[in-house]
């Protein structure tokens, strides 16, 4: 980590901090306001002149800090009154400016404003904004203008003819239930707080997470963007259909079912669809490029033709039996009805005639896949939501009028067409609504032709501002070339959508686009759904939508609608559309960049992490569920390189503690001071160590601890680190090896008193010496791994030895396990005892037996043999002139030993004997265990009212000449076990 970015953490720290929490000032514009309260002011709102930081604000600025004539504001001749407190009002420091005309500039990204940074606040008058939209011009005719379109006009009475009436009210009821399931769960969502753009996005992705929110997002922008390909051929056929003459390739089919027709009927050839898509598809990118307002001005227009198109269909249909448009209109006819109530299902061209040599096979789960684009655009209110006067009151009541509106509206129509027209009609007049309309079928023809370019419009519109949202918010590096500044026009990504929608006009097949537009809607409408079911279910406090109709189990059945609505019609295209999600998904979190949201998933898991907390509860884990949680101590015996808050190798050791990266480490170190002046260090230092982990690819979190000194602070981590189950269980740190070399003689007493807390608060302990040779995950080792298993540890250092094997640099090594016993003892009993009990624990390990000679061999043969004997007889000497030192001070005082600051009792025969142990000990490691890749020995606790000093002269000795070794301290249980 560079030095530049610590040192830039810390001052971007300190400025949030400083945001925050600045003290109170005299020229603070909450002292101005409050100052203004006083019993002596008026009420007087005439403009003055007033000084603030040396600039002068004349009229309504001055009005706004407005104070007495006698304050100063630059002076200090007047205290606030809120000085007690020591913070800004709540006016600066919760942003309620924006409640008297002041702007707030929210974060556009989830790195913008997170960490508690406060959103820029812009002082002054508020910039002139739009005339803000009600609920009937901001959300319900925008959202019933999107709902009906195209499919109404030149396919629904196709789908009545194809599926009956029974079918077709089966068919409106199932999609509508969908699309008022999802906009009950989109009420409830976006009345839970202020939306921005991206719509369903934004919705989506503050709810489920940046992940999901983008994938599907960028699904919805692709719907969009095929939804206006869609609504450009249906103007295309309409177009052709009204004119015949402007096609350049004719198609006239004079057969249908094998059977000819009275009269050749006329379909529009594929090329002319292509050709005439094409070019209508060109002009609208241009128009779209001269700018959104134009298009916002024009759009109230479209509605008026599809209005009246609608009345002149229902005229039509009313006085059809006295004006014989057509043969196949019979008007309103009971026979009609009842011929049409049931289904037909039939192979059909591609243009929908009646063919038994047909490509196309239609059945009911079709007609959903067609029909469900006609109910569509229920978001097109909440893409609107900077625009709304009210946004909680004007989303939820008109995306749901224009739902039941529309809804009741296909209903009717389906009975109508029915029983106005033959079966044979319905199926072979794509344009019969504009047959049956009155005056004349032009009125029809226009309004279809208006009604959806005015879609696309909004689609070639939309989808780009959709697509540079996503890009904004920075999640995908990728997306980057779509990203625009505030206020300009997303040209790139326009361009993008034009290309995408050029593509499906080319396909020039309506019924093959509808259902892949309806999957992609179906996935976003889903999202939706399961958003406000995660929110719901959860129900944390930042959840209180002002909707109060809503519940979860109700956004649970919409979303298993869509599912099921998507499988219905196309499990391919269902399976390819969760393909493509899961994709980007998977992109996203690969390559996405972090961001926090306050999504309803870290609620989940905040939720999961206290319900599994309590059921772990306070007793003990079984140990075939007993896991390592590592408390690793950064506190380094001496100094790091700088901006480097642990050692490099404590991170690897710690990986090397986990089962293919199961478990959690707990990194701490002691900033030793006081708390109130060292509190801003310790968050620093707590950043930069939480960075420095996840650099080093280690699961763990960071703590920094504040104490008068490094024992203190560990004493208090050592107690209260953790909660329940979920506490440290083992204290791993690195061997002091430079105390001596370096002279810091405070160093035993801190040492040994660590040792001793983690014994009174029943933690294992494992310390590593040789820190700096441990391998990382890229190093393979070779040989053993020796442990030295002499006292009852609960397995611990047999369980340690097996999940060394498991990472790659250790993979290739052997398990010895020597046992110490004495020399009269039965070495081949105890080897075959160990062996059964390392068999029954399902570990695979070498078993050798070393018998040691007793206390008094030993100090009859000497140690002269030994090759630490240089290493024996320098501590000897040491621990000698220790003793004579402590003695002298002692007799000199009058007071009984003592030993940092502790009284003392010393026998120097034990010290003699436990000097000969550890020599002994380390020669049999030197002589059997020189060339493995890890040694493991068990740790000896400090001898009570021991000199700690003479402690560390053992441990010494005991680690001499050893390159890396483990010195492993069980704790009062068990943490592996014989049965299943």
């Amino acid at each position: 980590m560079d030095n530049e970015d610590i040192e830039g953490g810390e001052e971007e720290f300190r400025a949030q901090l400083g945001r925050k929490y600045r003290p109170v000032v005299a020229h603070d514009r909450a002292v101005l306001q409050m100052s203004s309260m006083d019993p002596g002011s008026t009420s007087d709102s005439s403009p003055k002149n007033v000084k603030i930081d040396g600039k002068e604000k004349i009229g309504s600025d001055a009005r706004e800090g407005s104070a007495p004539d006698n304050l100063r504001v630059n002076g200090s001749e007047r205290d606030s009154k809120l000085e007690l407190f020591g913070f800004d009002s709540l006016v600066n420091i919760l942003g309620l400016r924006s409640m008297t005309g002041e702007q707030i500039v929210a974060p556009s990204s989830p790195r913008e404003g997170r960490d508690g940074e406060d959103a820029p606040i812009t002082y002054g008058p508020p910039k002139p904004s739009d005339v803000k939209l009600g609920t009937l011009m901001g959300v319900f005719i925008p959202c019933l203008q999107n709902i009906l379109g195209i499919i109404y006009y030149i396919r629904f009475t196709w789908i009545v003819g194809m599926g009956g009436i029974g079918d077709s009210l089966l068919v409106v009821a199932f999609c509508g239930s969908c699309t008022f399931l999802t906009s009950i769960s989109l009420s409830a969502i976006a009345t839970n707080g202020a939306m921005k753009g991206g719509g369903p996005y934004y919705l989506i992705g503050r709810a489920l997470g940046p992940e999901v929110g983008v994938s599907i997002g960028l699904c919805f922008f692709l719907g969009n963007a095929v939804a206006g390909a869609m609504y450009v051929l249906g103007a295309v056929e309409t177009f052709l259909k009204a004119v015949p003459a402007a096609g350049m390739f004719r198609e006239t089919i004079t057969k249908v079912n094998g059977t000819a027709t009275p009269e050749p009927i006329q379909s529009p050839s594929l090329h002319d669809l292509q050709i005439y898509g094409i070019i209508v598809t060109i002009i609208l990118c241009f128009i779209v490029f001269g700018g959104v307002k134009i298009i916002n001005r024009v759009a109230p227009t479209f509605l008026i033709p599809v209005l009246l198109s609608i009345f002149c269909i229902f005229v039509g249909i009313l006085l059809a039996s006295k004006d014989d448009p057509a043969p196949g209109i019979t008007g309103l006819k009971l026979k009609t009805f009842k011929d049409n109530w049931f289904s037909d299902y039939q192979k059909t061209n591609n243009a929908g005639i009646p063919d038994p040599n047909g490509a196309v096979d239609w059945s009911f789960n079709a007609l959903v896949g067609l029909f469900f684009p006609a109910v569509t655009g229920i978001m097109a209110g909440s893409n609107r939501s900077a625009s709304l006067k009210d946004t909680q009151r004007s989303i939820p009541v008109g995306t749901l009028a224009a739902t039941l509106t529309t809804t009741a509206l296909y209903v009717i129509s389906a009975l109508l067409f029915g029983a106005a027209a033959t079966r044979e009609e319905l199926l072979t007049d794509r344009l019969l609504t504009a047959t049956i309309a009155w005056p004349f079928p032009a009125v029809i023809h226009i309004g279809i032709i208006l009604s959806t370019l005015g879609a696309a419009l909004q689609s070639l519109t939309g989808a780009p501002r959709l697509l540079a949202a996503i890009a904004n918010d920075d999640i995908l590096p990728v997306l980057n070339y779509f990203k625009v500044a505030e206020g300009r026009e997303p040209h790139i990504a326009t361009f993008f959508t034009a290309f995408i929608c050029i593509g499906c006009v080319i396909i020039g097949n309506l019924d093959l686009i509808t259902p892949t537009i309806t999957m992609f809607f179906l996935l976003c409408y889903s999202g939706v759904n399961l958003s406000c079911f995660l929110l719901d279910l959860l129900d944390a406090p930042s959840w209180r939508p002002r909707w109060k109709f809503h519940h979860w189990s109700l956004s649970l059945l919409g979303s298993v609608f869509c599912i099921v609505i998507m499988f219905l019609i196309s499990w391919s295209f269902t399976v390819v559309s969760l393909a493509l999600a899961s994709l980007i998904y998977y992109y996203v979190c690969l390559k996405g960049k972090a961001g926090d949201w306050g999504d309803g998933l870290k609620s989940a898991y905040f939720q999961l992490a206290l319900r599994s907390l309590r059921s772990l509860g306070a007793n003990q884990v079984h140990p075939k569920n007993w896991y390592p949680i590592p408390l690793i101590f950064c506190r380094p015996w001496g100094k790091l390189p700088e901006n480097v808050p642990c050692h490099p190798k404590l991170a690897d050791f710690a990986n090397c503690m986990k089962k293919k990266g199961r478990g959690m480490s707990i990194f701490v170190s002691i900033l030793d001071g006081d708390y109130h002046e060292c509190a801003e260090d310790a968050k620093t230092a707590c950043k930069q160590l939480a960075t420095y982990i996840d650099y080093k690819r280690c699961e763990g979190v960071a703590e920094i601890v504040v104490a008068p000194n490094m024992s203190e602070g560990f004493r208090g981590i050592v107690q209260t680190m953790g909660l329940g189950n979920l506490k440290p269980n083992i204290v791993v740190m690195r061997y002091p090896e430079i105390w001596r070399r370096e002279n810091l003689t405070e160093i035993p007493a801190t040492f040994v008193g660590i040792i001793n807390d983690c014994i009174v608060a029943n933690k294992a302990v494992v310390i590593v010496k040789g820190l700096d040779e441990w391998p990382n995950e890229y190093q393979r080792q070779y040989g053993t791994i020796d442990l030295y298993w002499i006292v009852r540890d609960g397995g611990l250092m047999l369980l340690l030895s097996q999940l060394l094997l498991t990472k790659e640099s250790f993979e290739s090594c052997k398990i010895q396990v020597f046992c110490i016993a004495e020399e009269d003892s039965d070495a081949e009993v105890l080897k075959a005892d160990v062996k059964k009990f390392l068999y029954d624990l399902r570990m695979q390990a070498e078993v050798i037996v070393i018998s040691m000679k007793s206390w008094d061999e030993q100090t009859e043969n000497g140690p002269q043999q030994d090759e630490s004997l240089d290493a024996f007889i320098a501590a000897q000497h040491r621990i000698k002139n220790y003793l004579a030192e402590m003695k002298a001070e002692a007799q000199k005082s009058g007071t009984p030993l003592m030993a940092d600051g502790k009284p003392v009792v010393v026998n120097e025969q034990q010290v003699e004997k436990f000097l000969y142990t550890t020599l002994k000990l380390n020669s049999t490691i030197l002589r059997h265990s020189r060339m493995a890749a890890v040694v493991l020995v068990s740790l000896p606790p400090p001898p009570i009212n021991h000199p700690a000093y003479c402690y560390m002269e053992y441990m010494d000795l005991l680690v001499e000449n050893v390159p890396r070794l483990l010195i492993v301290r069980g704790y009062r249980r068990d943490v592996v076990t014989l049965f299943t």
